[in-house]
């Protein structure tokens, strides 16, 4: 969505209670999890349980220690029941392998495991397989899981340990397999049982911000990592594709349809559902019979590629002073607001009851309308509200274009003003405004309420131009969407670390000072609801504290020790980091952030040579410390990586601030 100057542009599940009660008796189930009038939102650990539960991200809702740590033994048996696809299946077998599984043996429903130290099965909660292996483990879930809800509960017995993936739905098995993975590290399982569910039934990413579109590959790489994280969609409306907007009636040529097929195909092996978004707003004659059959052959045309999602998008189609065609002047009268509204939800009606409807699998098409931010009403949104199919489903960016912050208040308005739940086009943290002139936006998912969950339909981010470099923000967005009450901002961050890092302690604190320096987010007014360098800021802060009422010498000691941090940083994620696309997306920043440490050392011995005494070699210092700040500022992004090209940022406003003061008066 463009951010214009003119911003006239103004559900979670009700299932019953579920509670996992593992090796323990009905009447010990009151001690467990208590049944809330809804799904438990339990994440945290209480006082009574083991400190050593694993770390899990999206954190689940209820985790409990159940039994020993289960060895992975050289074979292992698979059996697969029902609602169980090959991508789940796949990926079960190769959790085992990397574990250390010399063999991992596959068998269908029924299968006699035969003679193993380890057995695995797999597969939905309906399937008898899967319901008589959880009352072999003693588990029992006392309602029904909810859509993409998981049960794996892990047990050592004494013929062997045996472990139970049981979904929902094939969502959830896959999920639950997904959780495996993360568990299954050092050659062992962490005997525990988990009950876990999204909170949000759409979580995922909208490419859709202005610039540089994200490539083939890089695509792909993305549909794999929101598979990972328990993301279920992403919507493609890359403004630079041409077929998109410009040319919304022209099919696509063969090249770029079979890439499209590629990714969708994709997308379903990572249970991830691809939305195709299409944006005729700026020349659609919404009366023309010539114009719906044409929108509709487009739809048609991706829907044979495996598209079941579709989104019709108006936003940033500027208001005209007339319509575009006589069809529209003799149907509508004069162009208002109200009358714009009444031709979109016709056009989308048609849409909807005339052609998806007449295709299996399809679900309710999404718009995005002129007026996608604020609560307040008008003549538009009335038209919409009273006019458009109940199942359409409409997208919002907030009560801004990119707001500091979103309470569950402003989403009931939303879902008021709209006679519906919205999903949240939510455009953090896109990069492609000029307040984010140089930046990466490292700072954690935060500022929205918990029960906006309840209030919306979903959550949808705006990405960086950048594609990986924008899996920290959206680790931690996955991490809020699942599990919101379970949410720690920076304790997410932290594990978004240990991923890019794969587990290397050094690489992972390296990224954390780079998450630091590039820690902001503003809104579209300028408004800074992130504010750069937190950590950096502590410590100058201390160093402030300590210079003036105590041992000066301690206090450079212990800065010069971040200034070391900072410069050796760039060259352990280079090392270090597992994702090279992400190392490539970022380059200019490193380079950046080993000038700065470097120019905050030369100002630590600056001010060390000065406690000494030796004013010469201070000034000598303090010169080295302004010619490395000078060269670091002539660092650029990259042309055409970013749409808005500028200096790059780090820390700015802090390190940069505390520098100038360094030599004093």
């Amino acid at each position: 969505m463009r951010r214009t100057t003119r911003r006239t542009a103004s559900g979670v599940l009700g299932t019953a209670a579920l509670i996992l009660v593992a090796g323990c008796g009905p009447n010990q189930a009151a001690g467990g999890f208590p049944p809330p009038p809804r799904p438990a939102l339990v994440g945290a650990k209480t006082a009574s349980e083991p400190e050593d539960l694993p770390a899990i991200t999206p954190k689940p809702r209820q985790i409990r220690r159940t039994s020993p740590d289960i060895p992975i033994p050289e074979r292992v048996q698979l059996r697969t029941g029902q609602g169980v696809d090959e991508a789940t299946k796949e990926l079960v077998r190769r959790t085992f392998e990397s574990a250390g599984a010399q063999h991992v043996d596959s068998g269908e429903q029924g299968n006699d495991a035969g003679n193993t130290a380890l057995t695995v099965i797999v597969g939905t909660t309906d399937d008898p397989m899967v319901t008589q292996s959880l009352k072999a483990a003693d588990v029992t879930v006392t309602a029904p899981l909810p859509d993409e809800g998981y049960v794996l509960t892990v047990e050592q017995r004494d013929d062997g340990g045996l472990v139970v993936l049981a979904g929902n739905d094939s969502s959830g098995a896959y999920y639950a397999a997904q959780t495996l993975l993360q568990l299954a590290g050092g050659g062992k399982i962490p005997g525990v049982s988990i009950v876990d569910y999204p909170a949000a039934p759409l979580r995922g990413v909208v490419e859709g911000f202005y610039g540089r579109s994200w490539s083939f590959t890089e695509r792909l790489d993305q549909l794999a990592f929101y598979g990972a994280m328990k993301m279920n969609t992403y919507l493609y409306a890359p403004k630079d594709d041409p077929y998109h907007r410009d040319r919304w009636r022209e099919p696509y040529p063969p090249d770029e349809r079979e890439k499209l097929r590629k990714l969708v195909e994709q997308a379903r092996r990572n249970h991830v559902r691809f939305t195709f978004a299409i944006s005729p707003g700026q020349s659609v004659c919404y009366s023309s019979t010539r114009d719906r059959d044409a929108l509709r052959q487009k739809m048609r045309t991706v829907h044979d590629l495996g598209v079941r999602d579709f989104s019709i998008a108006f936003d940033d189609t500027y208001p005209l002073p007339t319509w575009g065609c006589s069809e529209d002047i003799a149907r509508y009268g004069v162009l208002s607001e109200a009358t714009a509204g009444m031709a979109q939800a016709d056009l989308l009606n048609a849409i909807q009851r005339d052609f998806l409807d007449t295709l299996d699998g399809t679900r309710p098409v999404r718009m995005v309308p002129v007026q996608y931010s604020e609560v307040r009403e008008s003549p538009y949104k009335q038209a919409l509200r009273e006019q458009l199919d109940p199942r359409i489903q409409v997208m919002w960016t907030g009560t801004d274009v990119l707001p500091a912050a979103i309470s569950t208040e402003d989403a009931r308005q939303a879902r008021a003003v709209w006679g519906r739940k919205v999903l949240l086009w939510d455009n953090y943290p896109a990069n492609d405004f000029d307040k984010t002139k140089g930046r990466l936006l490292l700072a954690p998912y935060d500022k929205r309420d918990s029960g906006t969950t309840d209030e919306l339909a979903g959550f949808v981010l705006n990405p960086m131009n950048q594609a990986s470099a924008s899996k920290p923000a959206l680790f931690t967005a996955a991490d809020f969407t699942w599990n919101p009450e379970g949410y720690d901002p920076q304790r997410s961050l932290r594990n978004a670390a240990e991923f890019l890092a794969g587990g290397d302690e050094a690489t992972a604190e390296a990224l954390r000072v780079l998450f630091d320096v590039e820690h902001y987010a503003a809104s579209w007014t300028g408004e800074i609801w992130q504010a750069p360098a937190p950590e950096l800021k502590r410590r100058l802060d201390i160093f402030r504290t300590k210079w003036a009422t105590s041992d000066r010498k301690e206090a450079i000691a212990e800065l010069r020790s971040y200034a070391k941090r900072m410069t050796d940083a760039p060259a352990t994620i280079r090392k270090g980091v597992v994702d090279s696309r992400f190392v490539s997306d970022i380059e200019p920043w490193l380079d950046a952030l080993q000038i700065w440490g470097q120019a905050l050392a030369s100002a630590c011995d600056a001010l060390d040579a000065r406690v000494g005494g030796n004013e010469r070699e201070a000034q000598a210092r303090f010169a080295e410390m302004r010619n490395l700040a000078t060269q670091a500022e002539k660092i650029r992004t990259r042309p055409g990586t970013t749409r808005e090209q500028g200096p790059i940022k780090i820390a700015d406003g802090v390190l940069d601030a505390f520098l100038r003061e360094a030599p004093g008066p």
